[in-house]
């Protein structure tokens, strides 16, 4: 690799940096963020990390976690912030461009340099770059893995058996879903195989490597795997939850509900996507390119000198079985397109490179050159706006069942109200206690417990139905969801004891309710001796004229 090309990708990481580090709070926490963050919560306070096979996926991005809260200082949930959440992500992210220092040979120097600058600036990648979920782990752990294996089959060094060995582990601690990008795998390295056959091809390098160094690897893999699964051997059940998992995913995968969507969801969201009167976002010169690099990797075709037909032909085919396994499944979320996303931007250097070299003389190629840096500058264009003008919009396409801007006017107020309520509580302990409820069907109220996390422990009561027990009073503070409005009114006015009602207003101004996602509102209820106490406390005056009443 020549100086030149480590001081271009050092200088793509940069960038990368530059685009993600900023304004990490600004965007409201989804509820996947805020429950994994919850989840930290217990690991962080009380040491304890339980596998559940049945959500949260598996305990890296946990265990990493640590790593900022104790460099931060931080020693319970409501020291950590977002910040400290998010550069987890952010640091894999980085280091997916690092990795290609270690493979640009068998890229070529070039088509490493220009997948360095893509996958700094790609919409989808810088996105989920600055999301707290597993997705951007276990895409930097398995292209660790390629970039491992390759070295291994260059040199045949056990230190790259074992390095493998590793990141396949931290894949499979990681997301279940790392079986498709094994299986992807295992297929393309077998077709490569049955491509190349002359002397010194890869059938060589794979015939040369010894048992022992791939018994290591594989050890190596189990080990990290185990460890990470079982909690570090506190909880070995674990070990058994991390393969039982699998009946979940499978009958997920190919269930019905929320997240099915058409084979083609992934390919429109990157070719050409507008929701309602939002701008066009494409990543369609990544598609393009990775297309024409293919081809290149195929017929050997305007490669760099130095590249390693076999390498690319591998990620030829992990790539397009990756693309056909996602879409074929039917349950499909936006950040999933990252495995073979990345793949395409590996392959896109490669077409670009091709472009260039094919091109007949200087005109043509000062023109592909022109062409790519436009379109590469309309994507950073399109990566700014994602990330820092429509970071929590809907028509932005990596924006998916994401919580809107109104949920800081909620938590906003819920603290206030919170804050008089501790007052009124101390001031008349016989009527009125420290107690907010949060009812909302299914548990649909996250990432509300992420936001309400400093308040006192036993504070808010969460529920997904109003307790019809006349016994139990209604709290002073009220978070609901429409659909038990109903039945919260009938609780308050019908089966409350007469002796025991209380007037209650609305807690937001007109139209009395916040949208915590698209299409999911949430109306707030104070009671009227808490509204006119923070009045009181507003204004230093006598209670003034109610608004709006429940």
């Amino acid at each position: 690799m020549t100086r030149n090309c480590c001081v271009l990708i050092l200088a793509a990481t940069i960038v990368a940096i530059a685009l993600r580090l900023p304004r990490l709070q600004h965007r409201p926490m989804h509820g996947d963020e805020a429950v994994h963050a919850i989840k930290f919560g217990e690991l962080l306070e009380k040491g304890v990390y339980t596998y559940d096979p049945q959500e949260y996926h598996g305990p890296t991005l946990n265990y990493l976690t640590l790593i900022p809260a104790w460099l931060s200082g931080a020693a319970k949930l409501t020291q950590v912030t977002e910040v400290t959440l998010r550069i987890v992500p952010v640091f894999f992210g980085v280091c997916l461009i690092l990795l290609l220092l270690l493979v640009a040979r068998g890229l070529g120097t070039g088509a490493a340099v220009y997948a360095a600058v893509l996958t700094a600036i790609s919409p989808a990648m810088v996105f989920y770059s600055r999301y707290y979920i597993q997705e951007m782990l276990l895409v930097c752990f398995t292209f660790g893995v390629i970039v491992s294996a390759w070295r291994y089959a260059l040199n045949g060094r056990i230190v790259w058996a074992l390095s493998a060995g590793v990141f396949l582990g931290l894949m499979h601690a990681s997301k279940e879903t790392c079986v498709i990008a094994f299986g992807s795998m295992v297929l393309a390295l077998a077709l490569t195989l049955l491509m190349q056959r002359q002397k010194g091809s890869l059938r060589t390098a794979v015939k040369a490597a010894r048992l022992s160094h791939l018994a290591a690897g594989l050890t190596a893999a189990v080990v990290v795997s185990v460890l990470f699964h079982s909690s570090f051997l506190s909880n070995p059940a674990g070990i058994l939850d991390s393969i039982r998992t699998y009946t979940t995913y499978l009958n997920r995968a190919g269930g019905t509900g929320l997240h099915i969507h058409p084979w083609y969801y992934y390919l429109e969201m990157l070719t050409c996507f507008r929701y309602g009167g939002g701008p066009i976002w494409t990543e369609a010169l990544i598609v393009a390119l990775a297309a024409v690099g293919f081809v290149a990797a195929m017929t050997k075709r305007g490669l760099s000198c130095s590249a390693n037909v076999p390498l690319l032909r591998f990620l030829a085919f992990y790539t397009l079985v990756m693309t056909v396994a996602y879409s074929a499944v039917p349950y499909k979320t936006p950040w999933c397109l990252l495995g073979f996303l990345h793949g395409m931007i590996l392959l896109a250097g490669v077409g670009a490179v091709m472009l260039v070299k094919l091109a007949p003389n200087v005109l043509p190629r000062l023109i592909v050159l022109c062409l790519l840096f436009e379109a590469s500058a309309h994507l950073s264009w399109q990566t700014y706006r994602a990330n820092y003008e429509y970071d929590s919009d809907s028509r932005n396409p990596y924006v998916y069942a994401h919580p809107t801007a109104e949920v800081f006017t909620l938590v906003q107020q819920v603290e206030q109200m919170a804050g008089a309520l501790k007052s009124l509580a101390q001031e008349q302990p016989q009527k009125v206690q420290m107690r907010i409820q949060v009812i909302c069907p299914g548990h649909d109220y996250w990432p509300l417990p992420w936001y309400l996390r400093r308040l006192e422990d036993g504070v808010v009561a969460w529920s997904d139905h109003v307790d019809a027990d006349a016994d139990v009073d209604a709290a002073p503070l009220i978070i609901a969801s429409p659909a038990v409005e109903e039945s919260l009114t009938e609780k308050l006015y019908t089966l409350t004891p007469l002796e025991k009602r209380q007037m209650y207003l609305f807690l937001f101004d007109k139209p009395y309710y916040v949208w915590l996602r698209p299409q999911v509102k949430l109306l707030g209820f104070v009671r009227r001796d808490l509204w006119e106490y923070v009045q009181q406390q507003r204004a230093g005056a006598p209670q003034t004229q109610a608004k709006g009443e429940k």
